[in-house]
């Protein structure tokens, strides 16, 4: 399976890039701000939720503004891509049932639309940092791992929530309940971690995956803080068998796709 995973990337890595740049250029075709809406779109989420918790809740949170910002940026990555990926194989249908594609190859798609925004996110944190004068230490490195660790667990779930969603109807439904709970048990504008009880916060912090992750990113940028190396590398390791459980699953199945849609 690893080599069919791999000769399939080799194979389809040039469309997959291709595609994503067609759906980020179709976003903005009929767009009067055309790309600054990628901009905008999370510096005004930024500002209602540091006007909401910042000003009308008191937070104390240090750097508060980029703390939000943060948690938006990686969640909004994490939040559209898997609800995308329900229904990846339905939206794609013409394409699917006409020429054989790795059916992962199109959750990949909708990573890339959604990565090049994160992307654009980061280089405002970057921008953010130096005007609120951030202290900047070597720890900031660990933003990588952290990102690869994100990817791999959202492409891991992708994959599993892409095969589900062609035969379960209701999936996107529940998935939107389950992720909207999800979103106030990860701390997106508040700290997990300070703001629960012992042991409620490790539960929620270290075993929520994206909360962990939030807080793993904040701490390297913000804080010059090492995020916890042993559970980074252990939701790694999570994302990396979920990930290839979900890869067999699609190639098990993928052939049922076409009959079912």
């Amino acid at each position: 399976m690893l080599k069919r995973f791999m000769d399939d990337m080799r194979k389809y890595w040039k469309y997959a890039i291709y595609s994503s740049k067609a759906q980020l250029k179709s976003e903005i075709a009929n767009s009067y701000l055309n790309w600054l809406w990628w901009i905008l779109d999370p510096l005004c989420f930024m500002l209602i939720y540091v006007f909401m918790f910042g000003y009308v809740f008191k937070s104390s949170e240090q750097y508060f503004a980029i703390f939000v910002f943060i948690g938006i940026t990686m969640w909004d990555f994490f939040n559209k891509t898997l609800i995308q990926s329900v229904r990846v194989i339905k939206n794609n249908k013409a394409i699917v049932s006409k020429v054989y594609i790795p059916k992962f190859i199109l959750l990949i798609i909708k990573m890339g639309v959604n990565g090049f925004k994160m992307f654009i996110s980061l280089l405002i944190i970057v921008a953010m940092l130096f005007v609120w004068r951030v202290p900047i230490t070597w720890n900031v490195l660990f933003f990588i791992p952290i990102l690869i660790t994100l990817f791999v667990l959202v492409f891991g779930l992708g994959c599993f929530l892409l095969h589900y969603g062609v035969f379960v109807e209701d999936l996107s439904n529940v998935l939107n309940i389950a992720l909207r709970l999800l979103f106030y048990l990860t701390g997106v504008f508040w700290n997990v971690m300070d703001r629960l009880p012992a042991p409620y916060n490790s539960y929620i912090g270290e075993g929520n995956p994206i909360a962990f992750l939030l807080t793993a990113m904040r701490d390297c940028v913000i804080y010059e803080k090492t995020p916890d190396l042993t559970l980074l590398l252990i939701w790694f390791l999570i994302g990396l068998v979920i990930s290839i459980f979900g890869v067999r699953k699609i190639y098990k199945n993928e052939n049922s796709y076409v009959k079912v849609i």
